[in-house]
């Protein structure tokens, strides 16, 4: 059963939970792909510039680097605007918009950057520098939930970053952790605007909820009311959209306050190399002298070029931050989590 956070009940009998993945690659290339890294990232420094490098595999076309300008998306006082008409369903006992119906129904000044419509006339979940994955749930964000779990990593008056956030799960599980501040970043403003806060904004109002409410997927109790002002989770989070280096300097030389984060989330962001330097020289900005960053991979991405190998022997050139495999996951496509720190840190 769906709902609504309209607070009407949809009693389609045939709608499901449908939680999208991006696999690029196939279970049976698994062994390869780890083969295929580990010659890639040992091929030389220039390959982690290189997207597609691999034996049997074709290069990809070289693809520029974006810079898209950073913007900060404020919560609003009247929540009902968020999660009007939003279908939501439940994840690892955590709310989610159902994204199937944001692709049906989001066009116009909801969608200004017009990434629904291309992804989905492209049946791609990749465009590069346009649309860059927001809309899906990747493979690795539930394998980086279940270590949070094992390794008892501790949020609590913790500064995290979701970043590439897309749905903000991972933040969202920082948040329950008891976050002092959580931060969600995602290169497009429409998934921030559309997928982001309403799932961060609906698992603030249920906080309250019971496990069993989650699964059934219980609207909350209580509606929330214009003027109530906002529940205590909300008011710990910003939310931004744009190119991750703008975003840092909106970060670094705006306004507010600004801390350096103990902990970075995330998942999936290590498929195109051409954007690791941007990658790495963030994290080096944003992350606090003492901190970690957790952060999930496939071994390799076929069709993109990227993965953990590359990744890696950038890490080793650029000498800032020591890293090292804290989990490997084996069923299909061989997966990583990576924790990385800087080299001189406690």
């Amino acid at each position: 059963m769906d709902f609504r956070f309209n607070f009407a009940v949809d009693e389609n009998e045939n709608s499901e939970a449908d939680t999208h993945f991006l696999l690029l690659g196939s279970a049976k290339h698994s062994q390869e792909s780890m083969e295929k890294g580990r010659k890639t990232a040992d091929a030389g420094a220039d390959c982690s510039l290189r997207p597609g490098v691999g034996q049997h595999q074709e290069e990809a076309p070289r693809t520029k680097h974006c810079v898209k300008a950073a913007k900060e998306h404020l919560i609003p006082e009247d929540l009902n605007k968020v999660l009007e008409n939003k279908v939501m369903e439940t994840i690892s006992d955590l709310y989610h918009v159902n994204v199937s119906v944001v692709e049906m129904t989001c066009s116009g000044d909801a969608d200004s950057e017009g990434i629904v419509s291309k992804s989905v006339s492209s049946h791609s979940d990749l465009i590069p520098g346009v649309y860059e994955g927001g809309l899906k749930i990747w493979e690795c964000t539930f394998d980086l939930m279940n270590y949070f779990s094992e390794a008892k990593i501790e949020f609590s008056n913790k500064t995290v970053l979701d970043l590439g956030c897309g749905a903000g799960l991972l933040g969202i599980v920082a948040l329950k952790g008891k976050a002092e501040k959580v931060h969600f970043q995602d290169y497009n403003s429409t998934v921030i605007e559309e997928i982001t806060l309403p799932n961060v904004v609906a698992n603030c109002i249920n906080e309250g909820s019971s496990k069993e409410d989650r699964k059934a997927s219980k609207p909350p109790a209580k509606r929330p009311k214009k003027g109530e002002g906002s529940p205590e989770g909300l008011n710990k989070c910003r939310l931004f959209s744009g190119e991750w280096s703008e975003v840092s300097q909106l970060l670094l030389s705006g306004n507010k306050p600004f801390s350096k984060y103990d902990i970075i989330l995330t998942s999936e962001t290590i498929y195109n190399p051409d954007y690791y330097s941007a990658l790495h020289d963030t994290l080096a900005q944003l992350l606090d002298k003492n901190g970690r960053v957790y952060l999930a991979s496939k071994v390799h991405y076929f069709g993109v070029g990227g993965g953990i190998y590359l990744f890696e022997k950038l890490i080793e050139e650029r000498n800032v931050f020591k890293s090292r495999i804290v989990k490997t996951i084996d069923e299909g496509l061989q997966r990583c989590i990576m924790e990385m720190a800087f080299k001189d840190s406690s």
